[in-house]
Parts: C-alpha cells; sequence; structure tokens
C-alpha cells in the first residue's frame, strides 16, 4: 500500500510540476522570447554601395575569383587556362561568341558552362575581361 501512495505522491507532484511548467510557457512574454529574432540583416544603401568593385575592372582578379575552380582544373568540361589546343577551338569561335556563352551559359558537346560562371553577381564587363584574360593565357 505504501508503494502506492508514494507512486500516487509522485504522479501527483509530476501533474503540478507539468501544469506550472507549460502555464509559464503560454504567456505572451514567453512566446515573445521563444520567437525573437536572432539577428538583423542591412541593407542600407551604403552597404550596397560599399560592395560594388570600385575601379576597372582586372581580369586576372576576376578569374581567381569567380573561374579558377573550374578552369583550373577543368571541372565539368571546363577549358584549362593555358591549355592551347583545348582552347584553340573555342577562340577560333571569336570573344562575341564565348563572351555570349560566359554570359548567358552554355551546353556543349565536352561540358556545361553556367551562366557568368554560375556567380550572377558578376556584371557583364568583369566577364568579358575574364574571358579576355583567359584566351590571353590560353594562346
Amino acid at each position: 500500500m505504501a508503494r502506492f501512495s508514494f507512486l500516487f505522491t509522485v504522479c501527483g507532484f509530476a501533474a503540478v510540476c507539468t501544469s506550472l511548467l507549460i502555464a509559464d510557457h503560454n504567456t505572451p512574454e514567453a512566446l515573445e522570447a521563444r520567437v525573437v529574432a536572432v539577428g538583423t540583416l542591412n541593407i542600407s544603401d551604403t552597404s550596397i554601395a560599399a560592395a560594388e568593385p570600385q575601379g576597372p575592372v582586372d581580369g586576372e582578379s576576376v578569374y581567381n575569383a569567380s573561374c579558377l575552380a573550374c578552369h583550373a582544373a577543368g571541372v565539368a568540361g571546363a577549358p584549362v587556362l593555358g591549355d592551347s589546343t583545348v582552347w584553340a577551338e573555342r577562340i577560333a569561335q571569336g570573344m562575341e561568341v564565348l563572351v555570349e556563352h560566359a554570359i548567358q551559359g552554355f551546353t556543349g558537346s565536352t561540358g556545361v558552362m553556367p551562366a557568368k560562371g554560375g556567380n550572377p553577381s558578376l556584371s557583364d564587363e568583369a566577364v568579358t575581361v575574364a574571358v579576355q584574360f583567359m584566351v590571353d593565357q590560353s594562346r
């Protein structure tokens, strides 16, 4: 019998504690504390202007920042920088075609070129100077 009364006491105590805990979590203050923002995003004009490149765009810098990952190792069929044999056929198409493929993307028989190398934040000018840099290095 003592065993049942102990069990009843423990169960009763647990029920009281649970109801107190639930009651505390259902207050407007508790709810607000659980859903409070963990951070903010600053999209003011000054932060956007600071991210824009200043001055002329350098083809080698653009290549190193956005093109190297694929064009250094031939990922997805990308012509490796400096491999004149692989680049010769592409260069023969002319700069206009190369730049168009680099900006808009291209799927060919030997691989895939995502638009702007998968970096949509690149300007058309940045892509153009990067293509010119790669062509110059691969003649």
